[in-house]
């Protein structure tokens, strides 16, 4: 009931006019829900957590379009204060983190930390505070998951339940977002200026739905939609439709490119009949959602951004990426300290942050953390990978396989963009954890087995034991 009061009044509020109250009430209301729900109901502020990253940016777009546009974007720090909470979970636990298994975490943390003390000798204290929401809280989130590993069967339904809703509904706005460009949308748009969006027109827009831009949407939806291939509810048709039309409509073509290869990974993860059961999903929702990739007005924007993979030439967003390694790559490696939190980020003259474009996750790794940050933060994911290939007692739990598949999908990507922080940063470390939690969990019910069948062979012994002393008797 909290968390739907606390959307409820808050779009009431929105459309009523009320964006400058909002600006200060959503951010301290969505702290208090969140704070009451860790303690309360863990399992339901999992779901709290993912849920107020998706809808915020939208929340408060309508906000400012019925009052005035807010430069400082103080209603979108209401989901970093959410994901902070998990603070409490990496102090009550930083002690015992070499005894849980859980070293990688805390050495991204303290990379991200080292970096943020840099940035306060280097940087406008403006843009290191702003650089440590985007880079700590993801972390933190995915240490909080993994420690809770003996939940995990409820927390990856949790999550399982919310990426599927997630996907249908915000897949259901980009679509209608793309076809009427909504006019709270078009007022933010031209606002920021971000002419890579788009034009604030329908059929004009690149599609990045409820949240803050395309690439954090194509971030969830990649997630969402091979989540999909785990789900067993006939919810994951209409979501699966609106999805990855909404997906195509992003234009973000390395999120699609990630999705295939999380694709792979995933048939290739799992056991010969869950591979066919993924297969007969694969053909029944291509042959849902191709029809309407092949008319108007969908076939036109998303034809012409196919065309550009296979004519780089005339492909802008590698072009780009090209010159931005050719001028930055040598810069980025040669920070041997890092230039800092911050370092990636302007003040610009309404007073708000601004983020310098660094279309390469690697680059900005080197370039904020440094070498001395770079390494163990980088490290700390190869590291997470690799555990979740181990062993093969979850070759039978779907769910894992599609963290396995997310998280290395987005890994394998992270040379075309910064995938590390914000929203995105949230799912790839929000996935280490769980697929560090399904490990642990499977481990375990492993071990509790081999007890169990230890005891009752135990138990039997004795029987027989007493049986034979009693005939000797």
């Amino acid at each position: 009931m909290a968390i739907i009061g606390l959307f409820g009044l808050t779009t009431l509020a929105a459309f009523a006019g009320a964006g400058t109250i909002l600006r200060i009430l959503f951010p301290a209301a969505s702290l208090v829900v969140a704070i009451f729900l860790y303690f309360r109901a863990p399992i339901l502020y999992n779901g709290f957590n993912w849920w107020i990253w998706f809808l915020t940016p939208l929340l408060r777009r309508i906000a400012d379009y019925n009052s005035s546009y807010d430069p400082l974007s103080l209603m979108l720090t209401a989901p970093y204060f959410v994901t902070l909470v998990t603070l409490v979970t990496f102090h009550k636990n930083l002690p015992k983190a070499r005894q849980q298994g859980n070293i990688p975490f805390v050495l991204a943390a303290v990379a991200v930390i080292y970096s943020f003390l840099i940035g306060l000798v280097s940087n406008s204290p403006v843009t290191v505070a702003r650089a440590l929401l985007d880079w700590l809280p993801p972390v933190l989130f995915g240490l909080h998951l993994a420690i809770n590993w003996r939940n995990y069967p409820e927390i990856s339904q949790n999550t399982q339940r919310v990426f599927v809703w997630g996907t249908l509904v915000t897949g259901c706005y980009g679509i209608y977002q793309y076809m009427v460009a909504p006019l709270w949308d078009r007022f933010w748009l031209e606002n920021v200026g971000l002419v890579s969006f788009g034009l604030p027109e329908p059929q004009g827009i690149r599609v990045w739905s409820t949240m803050n831009g395309p690439a954090p949407f194509a971030s969830v939806m990649l997630a969402g939609l091979l989540l999909l291939f785990s789900d067993k509810e006939q919810l994951r048709v209409p979501a699966a439709i609106a999805g990855y039309l909404a997906f195509l409509l992003s234009l973000v073509a390395g999120r699609w490119g990630a999705w295939f290869i999380g694709l792979l990974v995933l048939m290739s993860s799992l056991k010969s009949h869950l591979q066919m059961r993924l297969i007969i999903t694969i053909i029944v929702m291509t042959l849902c959602v191709l029809p309407l990739t092949t008319i108007e007005p969908f076939s036109d924007v998303i034809n012409t951004r196919l065309e550009t993979l296979t004519n780089v030439q005339d492909d802008s967003s590698f072009s780009a990426r090209t010159g931005t390694y050719q001028s930055s790559l040598g810069i980025a490696l040669s920070q041997i300290p890092g230039k800092g939190l911050g370092g990636t980020w302007v003040v610009a003259s309404g007073g708000n942050a601004e983020r310098v474009a660094l279309d390469s996750g690697v680059l900005d790794a080197f370039f904020t953390l440094g070498w001395f940050g770079a390494l163990p933060y980088l490290g700390s994911m190869i590291l997470l990978l690799f555990s979740q290939f181990q062993g093969s007692e979850t070759s039978s739990d779907v769910f894992a396989g599609a963290a396995r598949a997310i998280t290395l999908s987005l890994f394998a990507t992270l040379i075309l963009a910064p995938f590390m922080t914000g929203l995105s940063g949230l799912v790839l470390w929000g996935f280490l954890g769980m697929g560090l939690a399904a490990n642990k969990y499977h481990r375990y019910q492993r071990f509790i087995q081999r007890e169990a069948t230890v005891n009752r062979l135990n138990e039997r012994g004795i029987f027989f034991q007493k049986r034979a002393s009693n005939s000797l008797e």
